[in-house]
């Protein structure tokens, strides 16, 4: 039975990451690679077994911070792309600005902040905010931004205002912009979570990593690294159906084909 293109999409990334999975072990068993050195898919697997009720406590804990600092970004995200987007003045002043500072690296914050808010979730939310907020603004404002002169000058004609423009025609223009961003901040989210735990907490993924990595658990290492990439990789999903559902008009030409 032949698949349609849309199943072929739907299972490819299933298929290459068994593909993946089945080339890992074969290597690890043929080399006879050492698990303490790379350990094979089995291992990890065993290891998600044995420790599955300490990894999901370190999961919860990751998943819950990532989450609060993430809807953070969301909305600090949208409301600044919404202000440089809507001005043109405030496009040239700000996005400059914005841009240098998502130039500095944000595991630097870390040790910031830590003294401001001591070890615990603070620093891991905030450092998941920072890291993630500017790929939601900067789509949110070139959305806004790139609005085609000519469709703003028909809609003045016609009486509307600024205003009108912006949340009738340039906020629904930008929700694909928003979406894609929500997909690539949400990775990012993660990525500042974990590295502020490894860091500056007593619990989570990233605390997980080091104790495991400390005490030569390799296996346990990669058990957590699975969790967060399946973490993330239900986000993106989560996104993505959000996004098919609520920006249909969008994606016409794809469900074509």
């Amino acid at each position: 039975m032949k698949l349609s293109a849309k199943q072929q999409a739907r299972w490819a990334p299933w298929v290459l990451l068994l593909g993946v999975l089945i080339l890992w072990q074969v290597l690890c068993s043929a080399l006879n690679v050492s698990e303490f050195i790379f350990p094979s898919p089995a291992r990890i697997a065993s290891q998600l077994v044995e420790f599955h009720s300490e990894i999901l406590r370190h999961a919860w804990r990751t998943l819950w911070v990532t989450l609060a600092g993430f809807a953070i970004a969301i909305v600090v995200g949208v409301l600044l792309g919404f202000l440089i987007g809507s001005s043109r003045l405030a496009y040239a002043a700000v996005y400059p600005l914005m841009t240098a500072f998502n130039a500095l690296p944000k595991a630097a914050f870390v040790p910031i902040l830590v003294v401001w808010f001591g070890i615990g979730p603070g620093p891991a939310i905030l450092t998941a905010f920072l890291i993630s907020f500017f790929p939601i603004m900067v789509n949110i404002a070139t959305g806004l931004a790139t609005l085609e002169p000519e469709l703003e000058d028909v809609l003045r004609v016609l009486g509307a205002k600024r205003w009108d423009v912006l949340m009738k025609v340039g906020l629904p223009r930008s929700l694909p912009y928003f979406y894609g961003s929500l997909k690539v901040a949400i990775t990012l989210a993660f990525v500042g979570t974990t590295v502020s735990e490894m860091t500056a907490a007593n619990e989570g993924i990233g605390y997980l990593l080091i104790s495991a990595g400390s005490s030569m658990q390799m296996g346990l290492a990669f058990a957590g690294l699975v969790v967060i990439g399946a973490m993330a990789m239900i986000m993106y999903e989560l996104f993505s159906l959000v996004e098919t559902r609520t920006t249909a008009w969008a994606h016409r030409g794809s469900q074509n084909h």
